[in-house]
């Protein structure tokens, strides 16, 4: 399962990409804005550290605009993604710029029709919110399962992107669930590598190991 973050702070984007396993990064107007920054300059930095896919969101929501937004989004860098809503005029969009190979990312998908549809019409990327739909009771999970199933089924070659992932538990359901990408906060991120047995033992070995080999004393003048 690939790993993109989902921010738009530089400095979680390079710490995440240091980590050697950052395969691209997803944004949107809102996760921009909290940065106070220029939405077209942050892609662009983001752009300059990572060479996988950068997903930037239009702001249209009719047909004819976003794709003047794409335009001029896809002159920023060969990797930038183009994020259309899941609507209908998202899907004109999508099939537009999908027949001239620019690669799209259909957030804000709900419900397995949407993501068949979006598949149909040549999508890079489908996102469907996980946390959203466990907001209000429904299973978020099972929402991958069905996609998952449907695109088997019919070799539906667009890319599951599990989005609005609030924790490693929703990380290994996607996993298991057959995900082919999770974008999550660093948050999520650090999380994935925490386990109080791994300090433990991590902390055992050390006392180990300088009981054996006690550490030289500081020398005195």
């Amino acid at each position: 399962m690939e790993l993109y973050i989902d921010t738009a702070n530089l400095d979680e984007i390079k710490q995440a990409h240091d980590l050697g396993v950052l395969d691209g990064v997803t944004t949107n107007p809102s996760l921009v804005a909290k940065e106070g920054v220029d939405f077209h300059t942050r892609l662009e930095e983001i752009c300059k550290i990572v060479s996988g896919p950068v997903s930037g969101e239009v702001v249209s929501t009719d047909a004819e605009g976003m794709l003047k937004e794409a335009e001029v989004l896809t002159k920023i860098a060969d990797n930038i993604v183009i994020k259309l809503p899941t609507t209908v005029e998202g899907v004109k969009a999508c099939k537009a710029l999908s027949d001239h190979g620019v690669r799209t990312n259909l957030t804000l998908c709900f419900q397995p029709l949407q993501a068949m549809v979006v598949a149909k019409a040549g999508a890079f990327l489908v996102s469907p919110f996980l946390g959203r739909l466990d907001d209000i009771g429904a299973d978020g999970v099972d929402l991958i399962h069905q996609i998952r199933t449907i695109y088997d089924n019919y070799g539906y070659q667009t890319k599951i992107l599990a989005a609005s992932i609030r924790g490693p538990k929703h990380m290994i359901d996607c996993a298991i669930a057959g995900a082919d990408v999770a974008t999550v906060p660093f948050k999520v991120i650090k999380q994935m590598l925490n386990h109080p047995l791994t300090d433990i033992g991590l902390k055992a070995f050390l006392e180990d190991w300088y009981k054996a080999n006690p550490k030289p004393e500081a020398a005195t003048v």
